[in-house]
């Protein structure tokens, strides 16, 4: 049996991010987004309090995903506020153990900037040898970089190819967008990410409304970020699954063939 990816699949996955203090309400969560017609799911492990993270919780939780791949985020927020960024990267290589198959390696681990790409060359080492470290044991990894502002295609093009230089195997990066025309431009970059980039990408924006993550997929990322609700942990810019399930089933926006 081949093992859950997010690499290559035949269309964009619908992934439902899973956001819960304790396990009873995750496992909640992912069963109501299986009914829902996700494709993969997305454990945000910092969220939990730190009693449940362990091994057998974790486990526990993943198990009711079945075949549908884990994407695994273990930010500095929620249960993290007082780790170290090494205890972070400790933190990922032991969810991944865990089950996780897709590990969020944020782009300034170990060494914060504002735009969440660190440039600083120690850093980055230690950044390559973690995403080596997954790779050995079989995973795989997306680097994220949230800025919540908008930027420039070049300056999100530049961010993306370090990303990719760097070893990701997907390359995450979260602007923001204010007005419509800040939000048809991220639109427009999408579309020149697909073309520039040799690895799969997710690109968003926070900010005005939710059609760049709504169609973005359409365009040329990788996956779209769902919720199974909007409840007090959830992100209020993530669609709800089951709408974009419909979406996703029934946009004819493919071009007329002869």
């Amino acid at each position: 049996m081949m093992n859950p990816t997010f690499l290559n699949p035949p269309r964009p996955l619908i992934t439902c991010m899973i956001q819960a203090t304790n396990p009873t309400d995750a496992i909640a969560a992912i069963r109501n987004a299986a009914f829902d017609g996700c494709d993969a799911y997305g454990l945000q492990v910092c969220k939990l309090e730190d009693q449940y993270q362990t091994e057998e919780t974790l486990r526990k939780i993943m198990k009711p995903m079945g075949a549908k791949p884990c994407y695994a985020t273990y930010y500095r927020h929620g249960s993290n506020l007082d780790k170290t960024d090494d205890e972070i990267a400790e933190g990922l290589l032991f969810i991944q153990k865990c089950g996780g198959n897709l590990i969020d390696v944020m782009g300034d681990l170990f060494c914060r900037d504002p735009l969440e790409l660190t440039m600083d060359e120690e850093a980055i080492k230690k950044q390559m040898a973690l995403i080596d470290t997954i790779h050995a044991r079989g995973g795989e990894v997306l680097m994220s970089s949230h800025t919540y502002k908008f930027l420039p295609a070049e300056e999100v093009l530049r961010i993306a190819k370090e990303q990719e230089r760097r070893g990701a195997d997907i390359c995450k990066i979260v602007t923001g967008a204010t007005t419509e025309e800040e939000e048809l431009e991220n639109l427009r970059i999408t579309t020149l990410l697909r073309k520039e980039l040799k690895k799969p990408f997710l690109f968003l924006s926070a900010g005005r409304s939710k059609l760049h993550r709504t169609i973005g997929p359409m365009l040329g990322c990788c996956m779209w970020l769902t919720v199974p609700q909007h409840d007090a942990l959830s992100t209020k810019s993530q669609p709800v699954c089951r709408a974009i399930r419909a979406i996703a089933d029934n946009f004819d926006y493919l071009p007329e063939r002869e």
